[in-house]
């Protein structure tokens, strides 16, 4: 039933006034129960009595609005009832039928016991008790009751109060829509960051893959054909990716992007120096690691012309640096979002700097 503060809009915020206002009219019970014809003793225990039942309204009505779910709503509005009805019956053996005035609150406090339907059902069950109880001490009173104002005020507070529940309800849908909104937009945003990674790097391998057999077609022709079979293994990895991914199953593998950085680097001309053992980092971030493993040489194949790139894995990140021409400002402040967004996702930092000749990035946690 609620909704974050910052999100509400002020109907929501003070959806709760609508309930407790009616407050005042327990001016009714309580001025008959001190024009009650009874001991003065009585009259004081009655009218405290009284006070306290409207002090537990609001405070239930208030704990019940700010329910997570209309179940727990439900059973907080449930003990407040019993709570009242036992003020409200003690204060009516002290001073007389008037202190039932006070029934009408328990309407009130019924409405927000469930949803719309089945709290109305609830509230309807009570009216017609408290109409029947009413009835019941009237007819034993001997000299009848003149506060028949208080009978028009269960059907008005009923009335406000299915308002007020209908308006806390129109309020959670349009909250919950928001949110299935939200996360439509983040899985797409997760799903287009995904592919851009996966193909970004396969077709970065494949490109220069293409060229060094495109070079070594006259001079190395099994070399080349070589080259081409791998060219067409990686075109049917990276299908077979970016299906998986788009189906959200995909998981980067940090042996699998180590063995791949090899590849990747050799076929680019560039001397690796690239771990085998991914075991070093824990467990909690290799996947990330992965991803930014791959994110980076994919970088180096493709901006860096570098002759020269180390990895390094410690427990806590990766290191990845080249002896390349190095990055712009503007590329190290605006490039890597995707890995940017993951490694924060994950609590780490990224730091990418110049190192002189090249590019020194390193995730930390």
């Amino acid at each position: 039933m609620t909704v974050d503060a910052d999100r509400q809009g002020p109907w929501e915020r003070f959806a709760w006034v609508m309930g407790v206002v009616w407050v005042v009219f327990m001016g009714f019970p309580i001025s008959s129960a001190v024009h009650a014809d009874v001991s003065v003793t009585a009259r004081g225990i009655a009218v405290a009595l009284l006070l306290a039942y409207a002090v537990v309204y609001i405070a239930g009505y208030i704990w019940m609005i700010r329910s997570d779910d209309w179940g727990i709503a439900a059973r907080r509005g449930l003990t407040a009832i019993v709570v009242m009805i036992a003020l409200m019956a003690a204060a009516a053996l002290l001073v007389g039928p008037g202190a039932l005035g006070a029934g009408s609150f328990l309407l009130s406090l019924a409405m927000f016991s469930g949803p719309v339907r089945a709290s109305l059902f609830f509230a309807t069950g009570l009216l017609i008790a408290e109409y029947a109880a009413l009835a019941i001490v009237l007819s034993a009173v001997p000299n009848g009751f003149d506060e028949y104002g208080v009978l028009f005020m269960p059907p008005a507070i009923v009335f406000v109060s299915v308002g007020v529940v209908r308006m806390i309800v129109a309020a959670q849908e349009r909250h919950d829509v928001i949110e299935r909104q939200m996360a439509l937009v983040a899985e797409r945003e997760r799903v287009a960051r995904d592919v851009h990674d996966v193909l970004g790097h396969s077709l970065t391998v494949v490109t220069v893959k293409a060229e060094l057999a495109e070079r070594l077609i006259d001079i190395d022709p099994e070399r080349a054909r070589a080259e081409l079979a791998e060219i067409r293994s990686l075109s049917r990895e990276a299908l077979a990716e970016v299906r998986a991914t788009v189906a959200g199953l995909r998981v980067a593998r940090l042996g699998d992007e180590l063995d791949a950085a090899r590849v990747a680097l050799a076929g680019a001309g560039i001397a690796g120096e690239v771990p085998a053992d991914p075991s070093i980092v824990d467990p909690r971030h290799r996947i990330v690691v992965a991803w930014v493993l791959r994110e980076a040489i994919t970088n180096v194949v493709r901006h860096s012309r570098a002759l020269r790139c180390e990895v390094t894995l410690s427990s806590d990140g990766i290191v990845v640096a080249d002896d390349g021409v190095g990055l712009t400002r503007e590329a190290i402040e605006h490039g890597f979002r995707g890995i940017r967004e993951r490694v924060a996702a994950a609590g780490g930092t990224l730091r990418v700097e110049p190192a002189g000749p090249g590019t020194r990035l390193e995730v930390r946690w």
